[in-house]
């Protein structure tokens, strides 16, 4: 079933509240409210997150002395981007999509996150002039254009999720470091280029070859051009893999400049932080890269589970590779009201598990006391996202929380909450839910 056209109103009306942080009886913060939708959510005793949908209360003027009002999400102001796009960092620029505006089988470039991690370097005026360096552990090192490489190579295009690292990471208590992404740091588009695998067969690889490391134009924060903003790498099998591209095009256009443009690597279901934007070279090592946001808790999560908030020891952490299974609704929106007298909800949502494939979603309307399995679409091809539907029957008029639960092809499900604490907050996929209104 196509939906390749945006739909920006999901079924019902969203009701307008702050996005705020609430503390339950037992003191751990809670997850900020869901963005686009802002529903505010709360923590039982049990600290498991719990969506509300209700009607706004009338304004009345703050007595004196009361503390100001949370303060709303601030909505995304950038040439070519929707403007439902929430921000969660200015510099440098960070901009997730609510769940809601993910609704759409291949994501438009308009609704696709941001996440820069240096300055936006200026547009190129000849991107078909860009060079790109292989270099490092190989036999022939090689330099060639964004023109040759469209020239002598053959194109492919393949749609794939691309997600950051820190997806979920506003789910885990006590806070972790960095920007608290809900479930909006992901988006799958069409991506045309080609394998990575070709220039590294190209360029000969040694027997010495282990791992990637990835070179970007893009300025460091500092303004300090000899300090790379981040480079990471992976290892050799994965950059062999036929899916790790070099891409030029994202849905049939020249990649945007905010999306890496003219040229930038897509290594699908793995932390997005290795999907280096604005590509200049590739060292091949002979060890594991040791570049910015390679070391000590960067894109790392525990070997050993830790202490929620406790004292982290680098030595107890490994490289976050494959990304864990997620699912999200997309439509309805948390916080839709629906007519009194209506019997069911149409679902739809999108599910991926990095590596692997999602063997099943199941919904639950009565917080996790039984639970329905949903329709599961097939992926266009491997690491596409898997869209699924469903039809929920309401018992009666009230409030509901519907709950989205993912399995993955190796059995691994979605937790109710954010588990196995780290300090930067990687691998939080909490079960996504919604409030919805009936009458």
């Amino acid at each position: 079933m196509a939906r390749e056209s945006g739909r920006d109103a999901p079924n019902g009306n969203n009701f307008k509240t702050s996005r705020r942080r609430f503390l339950g009886s037992s003191g751990l913060a809670a997850i900020g409210a869901v963005i686009g939708g802002a529903m505010p959510l709360s923590r039982n005793d049990g600290g498991i997150p719990q969506a509300h949908a209700q009607a706004a209360p009338a304004a009345t003027p703050p007595s004196a002395g009361a503390p100001a009002p949370a303060k709303g999400p601030q909505y995304l102001k950038y040439p070519g981007k929707h403007e439902g796009l929430v921000v969660l960092g200015e510099r440098p620029l960070v901009a997730e999509t609510p769940e809601s505006l993910l609704d759409d089988d291949t994501t438009p470039i308009e609704k696709f996150y941001i996440r820069n991690n240096g300055q936006v370097p200026e547009e190129t005026k000849d991107p078909d002039a860009w060079k790109i360096t292989i270099d490092g552990e190989v036999n022939n090192g090689l330099e060639i254009t964004l023109g040759e490489l469209k020239s002598k190579h053959k194109a492919v295009t393949r749609r794939m999720v691309l997600e950051c690292g820190g997806n979920g990471r506003s789910q885990f208590s006590p806070p972790a470091r960095g920007n608290q992404w809900t479930n909006g740091g992901a988006g799958c588009a069409e991506w045309t280029g080609v394998p990575l695998a070709d220039l590294l067969k190209k360029a000969g690889l040694k027997p010495s070859a282990k791992y990637t490391a990835h070179y970007a134009a893009d300025l460091h924060l500092s303004g300090d051009a000899s300090k790379p903003t981040i480079s990471r790498g992976v290892r050799i099998e994965k950059a062999m893999d036929p899916n790790t591209m070099i891409v030029w095009g994202m849905n049939g256009q020249p990649l945007p400049n905010i999306h890496g443009g003219p040229v930038r690597l897509i290594v699908p279901g793995w932390t997005g932080s290795a999907s280096q934007k604005w590509l200049t070279r590739i060292t091949i090592r002979d060890r594991e890269h040791d570049g910015p946001g390679m070391t000590e808790f960067s894109y790392r999560t525990p070997i050993k589970p830790m202490v929620p908030g406790g004292k982290a020891d680098p030595a107890n952490f490994r490289i976050l590779e494959s990304m864990p299974v997620r699912s999200i609704i997309t439509n309805p929106a948390n916080g839709a009201k629906f007519a009194a007298g209506t019997k069911e909800l149409k679902l739809r949502g999108a599910s991926w598990a990095g590596d692997l494939t999602v063997r099943q979603v199941d919904i639950s309307s009565d917080f996790g006391a039984s639970w329905q399995r949903a329709t599961l679409e097939k992926p266009k091809n491997k690491y596409d996202w898997q869209r699924w539907t469903a039809t929920l029957k309401l018992p009666s008029d009230g409030y509901f929380e519907i709950w989205a639960r993912a399995t993955d092809s190796k059995g691994a499900m979605q937790p109710h909450q954010a588990g196995f604490w780290n300090p930067q907050g990687y691998g939080g996929n909490a079960m996504h839910r919604i409030a919805v209104l009936v009458g």
